[in-house]
């Protein structure tokens, strides 16, 4: 049984929770780490603790992507994992959303998960190796009130998930969407005291996308929800 072996992992819309539990686990996994960002001075403090390398990209952006996996392949090496997790909510009530905001969303839940897609894809495909995973939501399977832009965003990167797992894992790229189903803890977020563990921990996330990461190709998992014990389903 051949478990896989990585070398570089590009992380794509990096905040303090997932992106940065991901980015300290696979750093001590002896992976070299670049982290994508619009801003990425905001990432200085996770760069100086994981010795992460960040980038500035806006992942709807075909240039901006494309010039991304060509700074990241020179000074790191060109990434064998690839994490996309930008995503952006458009609120309020259907007839009054503006168009605008609405086509921003869906451009970085998923429009900017296929530009990431395709060059990561451009580089796996010669050496047949390679994993890219996609962090999707509750709104991945299921369409909340007042909050379409989300879902529809969501929905469209679950269903090219599927569509790269079919094309993509006989060709040996691990292809992989999460379905984040709950609230993620934070520092700022916290789940009530008599109420342990009702909240994901973004450290435990992680610790799912290593174990996707490591199955071997007899046996890949092509999507995996991860939700607290006591959420609802």
């Amino acid at each position: 049984m051949e478990i896989p072996h990585y070398e570089t992992a590009l992380i794509v819309g990096v905040g303090e929770g997932i992106s940065a539990s991901l980015a300290r686990l696979l750093s001590k996994q002896g992976i070299r780490v670049a982290l994508a960002a619009r801003n990425p001075g905001k990432l200085d403090a996770l760069c100086q603790e994981t010795g992460a390398k960040a980038f500035a990209c806006d992942a709807t952006q075909a240039d901006d992507v494309a010039k991304l996996f060509k700074d990241v392949e020179r000074d790191l090496g060109a990434p064998d994992i690839v994490v996309y997790n930008a995503s952006q909510r458009a609120r309020g009530a259907f007839v009054e959303l503006a168009p605008a905001d609405v086509a921003q969303a869906i451009a970085v839940s998923a429009f900017g998960g296929f530009l990431v897609a395709q060059q990561a894809l451009q580089r796996m495909l010669p050496n047949k190796h390679g994993a890219i995973l996609f962090t999707g939501a509750s709104a991945s399977i299921k369409g909340f009130a007042q909050s379409a832009p989300f879902a529809m965003g969501k929905f469209a990167l679950r269903g090219m998930a599927q569509s790269l797992a079919r094309e993509f894992a006989p060709q040996g790229i691990h292809i992989a969407h999460f379905v984040i189903d709950g609230g993620i803890r934070s520092s700022v977020r916290v789940e009530p005291a008599d109420r342990p563990d009702s909240m994901l921990d973004p450290d435990a996330i992680a610790a799912n996308y290593w174990n996707v990461l490591q199955q071997p190709r007899s046996a890949w998992s092509s999507e995996l929800e991860i939700r607290p014990w006591v959420e609802k389903f």
